[in-house]
Order: C-alpha cells, then structure tokens, then sequence
C-alpha cells in the first residue's frame, strides 16, 4: 500500500482553504510528513490534523499543494473521469452552442492546471502544472472516449510550465490534422490555429461579449484596439457598422482579421491598422477623430500585484483617449483581464479617466468571462475578465 504523506498547515493558515480556495503556499506549511516525489497525491490537514483536502505536491513551485478535493476519497482514473464529465456536462447545460467553447477551466472545474478548449471536432489540452501533467495520458483517453473528436492537440508551449519543472511542448496527441480550423462563433465563421495562434488558438472567454455589442454597432464608425484576429471587430460589422477600424502590433493578427472579415463577407466595411494601440490612440486623437463606439481589449496589464500601479496608468490612458474620441451618445466597451485589476478598482480607473476627458458616463452594462469559464466562490481569481459598456452622456 503506498504511503500516506501529510502536509499539515501552520496556526491559522486553514481558513483560505476551508472558504474553498484550491491553492496551498509553501508559507502556510508547518511539516509534510511522509516521503514523496513532486507531483505525488498528498493530504492536506488543518494544524490539529483535521482532514482538508487531497491534491498533488510540488516543491519547486510556490503554490505547494494544489488541491484536487475536499473530499476524503481516491484520486485515480475514475476519479479524473467523473470531474471530465461533470465540466462537460456544465458546458451542455449552460451553452446554446459546444461548437466551440472550454471545456475545463482548470481549478474552476476542480482539476488544477488543466485547460481543455473545443474547436468543432478538435480538441486542444493545456497542463500547467505538474500534478495534472502526470495524468495526461489518462486525461487525453478519457477526453478520447467522452467527446470522440477527430484530433487532440497539445499547446503546452507556455512558459508558466518551466516553474513547475515542466519542459514546453506542442504537437498531436490524437490524429493528425490541419491545425488552421474554421470554427462557427456568434454566427460568424472564424479562422482557428490551434498550432500557433493565442493561448490554446483563439480567446473563447469574450465570446459573449464580443456578441453583446452588436446593439451598440448598427451604423456606427468602430475603433477595436487590441484587436487580435478581430473577434469585436467582426460582430460590430455584421450587426451593421458603417466602418470599423482594427488595431493591433502583430501583423499576422492583422492578416487573421483581413481573413475573418473576408470569410463572412465584411471585408468592404473592416480596415486594419498595425501598431502600437496607445500610439495609434495618441495619433487619433490628436487628428480629432471622433467614433460611435470604441473597444478596448489589452493584454494583461498587471500579471502581478507588483506590476499593479503600472497596469493602472496603462489603463487609465487609453480609457482617457478613447473617452475623448467619443461624442456624447457613442458608447465605450472597455476589458481587462488582469485578475489584480479588481472590478472596483477597474471601475474607478474608468471614472477618472472620464472625468480628465471631461465626459460623463452611464454604466450600461457590467460583464465577465463566458459560463464555459466558471467564476467559483472561495477562489477569487477565477474572476478576471471585467468588460464594462459605457455611454456617453
């Protein structure tokens, strides 16, 4: 029988994970007692050696222990089977369309590291962490046998890996295909590499989003800045956009844009623009410029608390050029999806930036990731994506 090895918490250090947070730092350890390698199923246990939880171990990292279950029970293949299909099963309930969404969003499904995204019949699996990267091949055959896709490709290409003592890797797990995919998204046909694109080959989080500001397009000119493959762009046009001009520093995203627009036959009414979008922002506001609606979607700002006070005046920047390239009855569509970036402080940043552009604000509508990326209480980072819509009043 393998051993049982105990990792027992300091003092006071159990209320986090108690409230449902998955994550163990090392900081909070008393002692482990036990031999393990890393990446082995440990216990987790209160100061008094009350049960907590069981998840896998890993020195190297600064998240020690990632939590599997609060349950006393086996973790195995079966065990991995029933989370698979409970997260799948969440996906068929809530989505209109599985066509092409996430299927696994990591801790929030309660199986930390692990991202599985669903394009049509392909799958992509993401581990960042070495406990779950340990049971890949199992994941891969339950994914196989669940879902039945023509292909699983692997995107573990992520530099995050190498702090859990992961090499990087990408390529086939299942099948052999075209990792440049058409998928079907708010009704618009949008080119996929699963081999190359952003992340796992394109970002399914905005989706619903990207959708709800179709009410605000219909004959609007649109400026969509970070606009990677065009994904705003592209449903500002077919709800009926007079114009619409999408901005971003990658020429190849820029090309993907170009494509998309062309495949839905928007490219008469969608012109891109290469550059840095605060640049671009500076030069059009000082041209005077005016749009009816302008979306802001930047990369993280502040992927740490450390990088907080920078990613504030990023964004209170291209807020502020943008709020003063809006007439009074145009709309702005703003996003961040830096989990430090809290939603109130977000919102304060916009206020300030509203009010040095000398412009007054109704908040019409206050949005988040889609449901196939599930915001779990007791784990607050689980929440990162805020996309606000404001009016011009």
């Amino acid at each position: 029988m393998a051993q049982i090895v105990v990792v027992q918490l300091a003092r006071g250090r159990q209320e986090r994970v108690v409230e449902g947070h998955p994550w163990v730092f090392k900081g909070e350890i008393d002692k482990v007692r036990g031999e393990y390698a890393p990446g082995d199923i440990v216990t987790v246990v209160d100061h008094r050696g009350v049960f907590l939880g069981k998840g896998y171990i890993n020195p190297k990292s600064q998240i020690m222990v990632r939590l599997l279950t609060h349950h006393d029970e086996a973790i195995d293949r079966e065990f991995f089977r029933r989370r698979l299909q409970k997260a799948w099963a969440h996906r068929q309930r809530l989505l209109p369309d599985t066509g092409a969404c996430r299927v696994v969003f990591g801790e929030a499904d309660f199986l930390p590291g692990l991202i599985v995204d669903k394009f049509g019949d392909i799958l992509v699996v993401q581990c960042l962490a070495l406990g779950i990267d340990r049971w890949l091949k199992d994941i891969v055959e339950i994914l196989d046998e669940m879902l039945q896709p023509r292909g699983i490709y692997e995107r573990n290409d992520v530099p995050v890996r190498e702090l859990e003592g992961l090499e990087q890797r990408k390529g086939f797990l299942r099948g052999e295909f075209d990792p440049q995919l058409i998928i079907e998204e708010n009704g618009l046909k949008i080119n996929v590499d699963v081999a190359n694109g952003q992340k796992t080959g394109y970002f399914l989080d905005q989706r619903e989003n990207r959708r709800a500001v179709r009410p605000y397009s219909k004959g609007a000119r649109v400026l969509d800045c970070f606009s990677n493959v065009g994904g705003f762009a592209l449903n500002a046009a077919a709800a009926g956009a007079s114009e619409v001009i999408a901005v971003d520093a990658s020429a190849s995203a820029l090309a993907g844009v170009r494509e998309n627009a062309q495949l839905n036959g928007l490219a008469d009414r969608i012109e891109t623009r290469e550059g840095n979008a605060f640049d671009i922002l500076r030069q059009m506001e000082s041209a005077n410029e005016e749009f009816n609606l302008i979306v802001l979607d930047p990369p993280a700002f502040a992927k740490n608390k450390g990088s907080l006070e920078g990613a504030v005046r990023g964004y209170k920047e291209i807020n502020l050029r943008a709020l003063r390239m809006i007439p009074e009855g145009g709309f702005l569509v703003t996003c961040s999806c830096s989990y430090h970036m809290k939603p109130d402080l977000f919102k304060a940043v916009v206020a300030d930036a509203a009010l040095d552009a000398h412009r007054r604000l109704r908040l019409v509508e206050e949005r988040a990731q889609g449901v196939d990326h599930p915001i779990v209480v007791g784990y607050d980072e689980s929440h990162y994506l805020k996309c606000l819509i404001y009016e011009v009043i």
